[in-house]
Order: structure tokens, then sequence, then C-alpha cells
């Protein structure tokens, strides 16, 4: 198959340039800032001074990055200061390169059960998961890899030029035609971990589609492991209207045919991404 380039830097990524925030680009400078700017300006920098308490430093990164995990905690700086912390220790242990590469996830690529869309209007990239390709790893150290390896890259598809620290992602779980071979609960559950503990903020939105009834019984299961912020985002897609509205927020261009899009479906291997700017 050939190969996508999409016009968006590379992974692997890492933000470079704290960046400070601003949450309105056209606030007069003379005028005050209004009071939720003010409080999220003071959360962030709260942040920061917790980080250095439990001894680590923010200094690489921009204000936007730091809000992820704020807003993941209710906006408490000393809960998001330890959140963040525990991230930095995750990523120098379980991806000290700073990206995990094809070689590392090759039995997991193979499948072909991942697929990368272009960018939808609002600048999210589309990934896709066809859970009949999937099979219950046995290799559970490489499936996590994976599930870090694919994150990586769907959202550093959406960077231009760099990394902003706000970027999100559309995810699509597409369980037509499995079987009970293709269930995979403790994989279901891992990612949707990684997802909030991990990469906070990074999911704008995941559709599922096509879900049979024996498999209501497993996501009710899977479902105890995700907190609230999560569950708002899903979308279980079982009627002709949530299907309209699903074609319309990704859009026609971004979707596969076969879900009522124009696009054809790109393999996540397939999908080469242009270096990040230094």
């Amino acid at each position: 198959m050939k190969s996508r380039v999409l016009h968006s830097p590379n992974w692997p990524f890492r933000e470079r340039v704290r960046t400070p925030l601003s949450f309105s680009s056209n606030l007069n400078t003379q005028s005050p800032l209004p009071q939720m700017e003010k409080t999220r300006e003071i959360a962030v920098s709260q942040m920061r001074k917790s980080v250095e308490k439990l001894g680590s430093s923010t200094e690489s990164y921009g204000d936007t990055s730091l809000m992820r995990f704020l807003i993941a905690r209710s906006m408490d700086p000393e809960k998001a200061a330890k959140m963040f912390v525990q991230w930095q220790k995750w990523r120098a242990e379980f991806v000290p390169n700073g990206f995990i590469p094809d070689s590392e996830v090759q039995d997991e690529l193979e499948t072909r059960k991942i697929y990368l869309q272009s960018l939808t209007k609002e600048g999210y990239p589309v990934l896709i998961v066809k859970a009949s390709k999937h099979f219950p790893a046995k290799d559970q150290l490489q499936f996590k890899k994976f599930v870090v390896h694919l994150l990586d890259k769907t959202i550093a598809s959406s960077f231009k030029g760099r990394e902003i620290g706000n970027e999100k992602l559309i995810g699509i779980l597409d369980l037509q035609q499995i079987t009970y071979r293709n269930i995979d609960a403790r994989g279901l559950i891992t990612g949707f971990q990684f997802l909030q503990a991990y990469y906070p903020e990074r999911l704008a939105k995941l559709y599922i589609l096509h879900m049979p009834r024996f498999f209501v019984s497993v996501w009710r299961m899977v479902s105890r492991f995700l907190e609230k912020a999560t569950m708002e985002k899903i979308v279980i897609v079982s009627n002709e209207e949530e299907r309209t509205n699903f074609i319309k927020e990704i859009g026609e261009e971004s979707l596969p045919e076969e879900y009522g899009g124009q696009a054809m479906l790109v393999a996540l291997q397939d999908v080469t991404l242009p270096q990040l700017e230094v």
C-alpha cells in the first residue's frame, strides 16, 4: 500500500519551548483579564511550584500542556503536580527514547487493525480500531508499548510545526463482525487506563460502532474502570440520528467510505510524519 504523508510534524515529539498560555488573543492588553483566566494562570503557577517541591521541573513544558493535567484533576494544583510527576517518571522508564519504534511492536502492527486518518475540521486526527482484527495479546508488554506507539503517533499527526500541548484525538472503535475470540476486556481497560493516567485530556471523543448484544456485558465491566470525564466523551452509535451526527462531526473528507465518508482507510504504519521544527 502506498504510504500517506501527513502535512504535520513528526513524532517522536517533545515540547521544546515553554510557551506562555494565552487564553484569548482578542483581549485588550490594557484591560484586566477575566477572572477565569486569572484563576487558571494562578493554578498553573501554583502547579509549577508544586512540581518543584516534588523534586521535578516544568521548565520544558508550556502552560497549555500543564493545563491538561490541571483539568484532569479538577484544577487542583497539588493533585495535578503529582499526576504530572508520575507521568514524567513513567515516560522516562517506559519510553526512554521518547518514542516506541515500529520494530518493537511488529506483532501488533502486522494485524493492520489500527488506522490513522487525516485531520477533522477541528484539527483532530481520527484513530480507527477494527476490533475484528484484534486478538488478546500473548505479549502484554508489547501490547502496552503498542498503545503508547499508536497514541503518540496519532497525537503527533496533529502538530502544526511543533507541539502546542493541547492537541486531542477522535477515536472510533468498530465492533462490526467481532466474535468471542476478539473480546479483550483486559486490553480495553489497559488502553483506557493509559489514556487517563498518561494522556490526560487528549481524548476529544470516542465513537463505538456496531456494538453487538453479547458485548454489552463486557462494556459494562470495562466502564467500571473509566472516570466520569472519560465516559462523557464516549458515544455508542446505535441509531440513524447518532450516525448522522457522527459523520457530521468527523467530516466526510476524513471519514472512510465504509463509515459514510469519502476517504480511504490508511493503516497506522503506512502514515509517514515529517520532522518537527526545532
